[in-house]
């Protein structure tokens, strides 16, 4: 039980700071697109720790299964945003980044 118990809070945590380095990486990036890329890859991740976390600690398999639904979910839903956002910023004509040792070679 304590074992379960070390699992599910290493889990969370895990979680925890997978989600604070998606929110550096929204507020610390300078364009939209690696912006969305960096809070959709980590917010992914950290959803995913978290309900391993939590599905440590379910009551039963409807419980669990509710979990792992609500996660394909949050999946699904994160990529069409991000899809959209970035076809939305592409329209509008906003030019990805390039850093200038990138253009020199």
């Amino acid at each position: 039980m304590i074992l379960i118990d070390l699992a599910q809070g290493a889990l969370l945590l895990a979680g925890l700071g997978f989600f604070l380095v998606g929110t550096l990486g929204l507020l610390r990036f300078p364009d939209v697109y690696t912006r969305i890329h960096a809070l959709t890859k980590a917010d992914n991740l950290g959803l995913g720790l978290v309900v391993f976390g939590l599905l440590l600690g379910a009551e039963s398999v409807p419980v669990a299964l509710k979990l792992l639904l609500i996660w394909g979910l949050a999946l699904v839903a994160s990529a069409t945003a991000g899809y959209l956002v970035s076809r939305a910023a592409r329209r509008r004509g906003v030019r990805p980044w390039k850093s200038r040792n990138w253009e020199e070679g």
